[in-house]
């Protein structure tokens, strides 16, 4: 029996993407736990044939996989300097003082609120992770804790708590009851608010093979296009969108009620949107050539590490990203070919990755051990990883980006 597509309920039939069987992305290891039973789940991205949605089944509930999370978006300096920015950009656009109410969903540790709290802005953090939201309130940013959806938003406006700005940066992916948590933005949103939302491209993951963003903590995969029919479906309606260079191309939304005329349709939204459709995005047939490129990556990537270690040559990683997990799961790299990774989170440090088990050790690691080759594994920090980790060509290090092709940099 065919799974029904999260949006618009018809049967998923056509394949995008199978990437095999791979565990949690974000499902860390301790030591004591590299013996027992791990639990792999496909790894399939089916395309909607109706609304065009790309998305994965839900294997596990957003529950299960978010109350306790290792990821801390305050571990990415060029992260915050984006939410820095965006702070600065939205506060002049909109006109936001003390008199206003921002909302953020999926606030994460305060990466991104602890501005608007800076410039007096009331600022309402939801975030379901109690760990990651714990690190919040101790900063003093007044946080939630909670899954958003329609029954937070009607608790909100029975405080008479409704959102001047609503804000989800990287948060609408990974929601598996998609009409619910839309449904509740338009609940939640000012008569006259502004909702923004920043996700990756699905355009920008086709065309420069970003498959390792797929993994089950992403349950959709977003183009203007089909973002548009799912805010509309919900009364909600955009105005404005940015393109972004963060996670590898992003794209950044703005929508208001559906009613609300003020806001007048941009150039650029009407550009993009062209855009798609010249790539083939408004047909099931602009989804099929996906897989091969996908195929030629694995084989690439494995053939330049089995070289590596036939030449006596040896090779570590950067980053613990839930996007690596999917890459060295799917292309069924272990310890005979890579020998370890760090990581500047000491929430990971000292564990290891789900399903390949390579130890995560603090980044001064590399200095100690002093390999031959670096493989980026958030490949969309390559500049500030290599600005970072510069130093390995004191003795000869090479840098390795697996995404879009593979590249090796001196």
């Amino acid at each position: 029996m065919s799974t029904p597509c999260r949006h618009c309920g018809t049967p998923l039939e056509q394949s995008f993407c199978d990437l095999g069987m791979s565990p949690l992305a974000n499902s860390y290891l301790a030591a004591d736990q590299l013996d027992r039973r791990e639990v792999f789940y496909p790894l399939h991205a089916y395309v909607c044939s109706k609304c065009l949605l790309v998305q994965l089944a839900e294997f596990e509930s957003a529950e299960f996989i978010f109350t306790d999370y290792l990821y801390f978006s305050s571990y990415s300096q060029s992260w915050l300097d984006h939410a820095h920015a965006y702070v600065r950009d939205t506060t002049a656009r909109f006109h936001l003082d003390s008199s206003k109410q921002v909302v953020e969903i999926a606030s994460n540790d305060g990466y991104l609120l602890q501005y608007f709290a800076e410039s007096g802005i009331p600022s309402l953090g939801i975030e379901p992770a109690e760990n990651v939201a714990e690190v919040a309130i101790r900063r003093g940013i007044d946080t939630r804790i909670g899954f958003f959806g329609t029954s937070m938003a009607s608790k909100l406006v029975g405080e008479d708590i409704q959102a001047d700005l609503l804000i989800g940066n990287n948060v609408l992916a990974h929601v598996p009851d998609l009409n619910d948590f839309v449904a509740g933005m338009a609940t939640v949103l000012a008569a006259d608010g502004v909702i923004t939302m920043e996700f990756p491209h699905l355009l920008q993951l086709i065309e420069h093979n970003q498959f390792d963003t797929i993994y089950h903590e992403h349950f959709s995969y977003f183009s203007l296009l089909t973002v548009t029919r799912v805010f509309a479906a919900h009364g909600l309606r955009l105005f404005d969108v940015e393109q972004l260079p963060t996670h590898g191309g992003s794209l950044r939304i703005y929508a208001c009620h559906a009613e609300y005329p003020r806001h007048i349709t941009s150039r650029r939204l009407r550009e993009l949107g062209e855009l798609e459709q010249a790539a083939g995005l408004h047909l099931p047939e602009g989804y099929t050539a996906f897989p091969e490129r996908v195929k030629r990556t694995k084989r690439a990537l494995l053939e330049f590490l089995v070289d590596a270690r036939n030449r006596g040559l040896s090779t570590a990683a950067y980053g613990a990203p839930a996007k690596g997990n999917t890459l060295l799961n799917y292309c069924g790299i272990r310890d005979d070919l890579l020998d370890y990774t760090v990581d500047r989170s000491p929430h990971k440090q000292g564990r290891f990755l789900p399903g390949t088990h390579l130890p995560i050790h603090a980044p001064d690691h590399i200095r100690d051990t002093r390999p031959d080759y670096l493989l980026i594994l958030p490949w969309n920090l390559r500049d500030e990883v290599i600005r970072d980790m510069s130093y390995i060509r004191d003795w000869g290090g090479r840098f390795v980006v697996p995404v879009p092709e593979l590249a090796v940099l001196d």
